[in-house]
């Protein structure tokens, strides 16, 4: 088995800039996933962050799961859920903003997100341009498709898993493909549970100290024609540890128009698909209904979408 792709992003901006960028190409065409080290962001920010993620879930969200676990009877299951998720979370939008109306966040909590989301918006928007470069495309291209009319989505997923009585039986949160663009996740560096599914086989995404681990979203897919993969990801329960996760979503602007980069299509052999064409919105309705299921049929879905447009024009 293949050793997950850790890049150092310090190394693009020196002598190995060309050897990275080949890891980063490679990881994106094989995994969908890499775990960036090295990024710039701040880790006495990064440390802060986590320190008042895990305050606040024990203070605020702690007892509400235990209640909710003893209202399903979840802790007494005896055979596999699969409609539910043993996870505590909570989301923030950046853009546009909602942080200062989501309630029981403590003022310097809400301040450490905002300073957050800045430097993942940076970082972001740094990485979009490097696929940007690996894959022959002008520069802010990726950017510019997600903008839209009104600029592109960001928001964060906030997740705590508790220790689950029956690991074996219910999921820290179910398999999926993410249906947006690109995603950075911080998360516990001293408890592992996130998996991906490659060549058939689910492989552990290893907790690193200051780490921020990227996947791609089912939209890189789409505007790579298949060249860079958005794949299927699960977090594994455990028996006796909490684990945090903090994961931030750069998506397309809900009237974004996504299709395949033409520069990519002309690089594609005759046989290849076409990837479909649609509007962000569009798919996210036909995604909040199906997350849970493969992503080739929603692709088949807007294609057949895209098909009866045509007839109709």
């Amino acid at each position: 088995m293949a050793t997950f792709p850790v890049v150092d992003l310090s190394l693009v901006n020196g002598e190995e800039r060309v050897a990275t960028l080949e890891k980063i190409n490679d990881a994106c065409e094989n995994w969908g996933f890499f775990e960036l080290v090295n990024h710039g962001m701040s880790t006495e920010l990064l440390d802060t962050v986590e320190k008042m993620t895990k305050d606040h879930y024990k203070k605020t969200m702690e007892q509400r799961f235990k209640e909710m676990v003893a209202a399903k009877g979840l802790d007494a299951v005896q055979s596999d859920i699969h409609d539910l998720d043993w996870e505590s979370t909570f989301f923030l939008r950046h853009l546009p903003s909602n942080i200062s109306e989501v309630p029981d966040l403590e003022e310097d909590y809400r301040k450490t997100m905002k300073e957050f989301a800045v430097e993942l918006e940076k970082l972001a928007e740094k990485l979009l341009d490097l696929l940007c470069e690996n894959l022959g495309l002008e520069k802010g291209y990726l950017k510019k498709v997600f903008y839209g009319s009104k600029g592109p989505n960001f928001g964060t997923k906030v997740s705590n898993y508790p220790p689950c009585p029956k690991p074996d039986l219910i999921k820290g949160l179910r398999a999926h493909s993410d249906a947006g663009g690109i995603i950075l996740l911080f998360q516990d560096d001293k408890v592992s549970g996130l998996q991906l599914l490659k060549d058939g086989d689910w492989v552990d995404v290893p907790p690193m100290h200051h780490s921020i681990v990227i996947n791609l979203g089912d939209q890189i897919e789409v505007i790579t024609n298949g060249k860079y993969k958005s794949v299927m990801h699960r977090v594994i329960a455990q028996s006796d540890r909490d684990r945090m996760s903090i994961a931030s979503f750069y998506n397309p602007g809900d009237d974004a128009f996504i299709s395949p980069a033409p520069a990519v299509l002309e690089k594609k052999t005759e046989d290849a698909p076409t990837y479909p064409k649609f509007v962000f919105d569009d798919y996210m309705k036909l995604y909040s209904g199906l997350k849970f299921q493969a992503k080739e049929p929603r692709f088949e879905a807007m294609k057949a979408k895209e098909s009866t447009l045509v007839a109709t024009t």
